[in-house]
């Protein structure tokens, strides 16, 4: 299984794919699964800002277009930009609704250079869940 500093690393390698020539700020994310499988994504931006597709939704879909059926362990995202680059809420709540029974841990790059780890509670407490309606 690939570490927290791999998978950040591939996260920093997919933001090198960035379509982002509106914001000028690339993301690259890393979607780490069960089975061991790992999944790239990167942003890309569209004139019609509301059609954007952010790092981590891209690398999630990525590994469902792909088949793979195990548990989203980890989500790792990178931003040369930024460090700690948060997810947005619609990622945090995209995030969720793959985590099957498993809270996902977002693995984020700290001031310093390393990998920090953070619990998809922290992120999102209080998420939309329908299986508590």
């Amino acid at each position: 299984m690939k570490t927290n500093e791999e998978i950040l690393s591939i996260a920093k390698e997919a933001a090198k794919n960035s379509y982002s020539p509106y914001s000028r700020f690339p993301v690259g994310a890393c979607a780490l699964y069960e089975s061991g499988n790992t999944y790239i994504g990167c942003n890309i931006e569209n004139s019609s800002y509301g059609l954007t597709l952010c790092a981590e939704r891209n690398a999630i879909s990525n590994a469902i277009a792909s088949g793979e059926t195990s548990k989203l362990l980890k989500v790792a995202i990178y931003s040369p930009n930024s460090k700690k680059c948060f997810p947005c809420g619609a990622c945090r709540q995209w995030m969720r609704e793959f985590e099957k029974g498993q809270k996902i841990k977002i693995v984020l790059e700290d001031e310093n250079s390393k990998a920090c780890l953070y619990d998809i509670d922290e992120l999102l407490p209080y998420s939309f869940d329908l299986n508590v309606i």
